[in-house]
């Protein structure tokens, strides 16, 4: 296997120990989220749901789809984290005619000093730290589908050859609801393995004032370098440290499984609307961000209130609605209200 670059520093220093040391090591995570949040907030301004969903993505090793209409500074918010940390950003605008050699890279002949050529890989654009998939459903499945072993294996495979990808590494992909035609949907298997769907809204009336400020005055605000790589590789040991306990567990389990038509869990909402329902990536993304919004709050321990958080933006994207569903105007996000209100929260595991 051929290693692009060092997949990354390891996470050095004490472990924590006994609760004084899990204290101190919440209040680390929750500085360092607290720093990049501000230096985002530099350049981006209101859209904190979905700031605070993007660097947890990144946190939790994920990848997250972002889904707004044009000019929401969607592609500002990810270039903007990049800098933050220092990291190599690439943005890639998927297009109809886009092919997976255009964004993974290709062999191509070069000329050797002594005479005579040899073939060497040339890397894309997916080969570095933040992709931004821009408008990612405008591409076709062939394409779309280069994506999918970088997004679960973190490597490239070209001639036969396996490439590790730099770490961290995260694919933030964007796509328009409104505007459907000549796109191509992201099927089941793709969407799965995006940890969140963050949805985009139109800013605040407030906030307007302050982007027209910022970007039809004179100067513009840039972020600078707050984190390192090494940092986002210190907060993933941290957050996996985190302890689950069972009924917080337990309650991310059945909020999924209530998301299938026919469990013992799901309500008249999802067998009547529902044809196909969360896998198991599901309730791990729940645990893993359960734990991040507890590290953000100050606590080593994950509570259910943590997991019932992450559940709209965790299942959102893993439920597949039916006909009738559509037909009604049920969306995603009404059956995960119905999903939260059918499981009750444990109080004892």
């Amino acid at each position: 296997m051929n290693q692009l670059q060092p997949t990354g520093p390891q996470p050095t220093g004490p472990q924590p120990t006994g609760a004084a040391g899990a204290h101190d090591e919440a209040d680390r995570f929750r500085e360092t989220i607290q720093r990049l949040r501000d230096e985002v907030h530099r350049v981006v301004v209101g859209q904190d749901a979905v700031v605070d969903g993007v660097i947890a993505a990144l946190v939790c090793d994920g990848h997250a789809l972002l889904e707004g209409v044009p000019g929401l500074a969607k592609t500002l918010l990810v270039r903007t984290l990049a800098d933050a940390l220092d990291l190599d950003f690439a943005r890639i605008q998927f297009t109809p005619d886009l092919m997976p050699a255009d964004i993974v890279g290709t062999m191509v002949l070069r000329e050797r000093d002594g005479g005579g050529h040899d073939l060497a890989f040339e890397p894309g654009p997916l080969v570095t730290n933040f992709v931004l998939a821009d408008e990612i459903n405008r591409a076709t499945p062939k394409t779309q589908s280069a994506l999918l072993e970088a997004m679960q294996e973190r490597t490239i495979t070209v001639a036969r050859e396996t490439h590790t990808l730099p770490s961290p590494f995260i694919v933030l992909a964007t796509q328009n609801p409104v505007e459907q035609e000549g796109t191509y949907p992201l099927p089941e298997a793709q969407l799965d393995r995006f940890l969140t769907k963050l949805v985009v809204g139109y800013p605040e009336e407030a906030d307007y004032h302050e982007i027209l400020a910022r970007t039809t005055g004179e100067s513009s605000a840039s972020a600078n370098a707050v984190a390192t790589g090494a940092d986002v590789v210190a907060l993933r040991a941290t957050l996996r440290r985190v302890p689950v306990p069972q009924q917080a567990e337990t309650y991310a389990i059945r909020l999924m499984m209530a998301t299938q038509p026919g469990s013992n869990y799901a309500p008249e909402t999802v067998t009547r609307y529902v044809s196909l329902g969360s896998s198991p990536r599901g309730a791990q993304a729940l645990l893993l961000l359960g734990k991040f919004h507890a590290l953000v709050d100050g606590r080593f321990a994950v509570a259910c209130d943590d997991i019932r958080r992450a559940a709209h933006d965790v299942l959102r994207h893993r439920i597949q609605l039916t006909f009738e569903a559509h037909a009604d105007r049920i969306t995603p996000d009404r059956v995960v209200d119905a999903v939260i209100d059918a499981v009750p929260e444990l109080t004892s595991a």
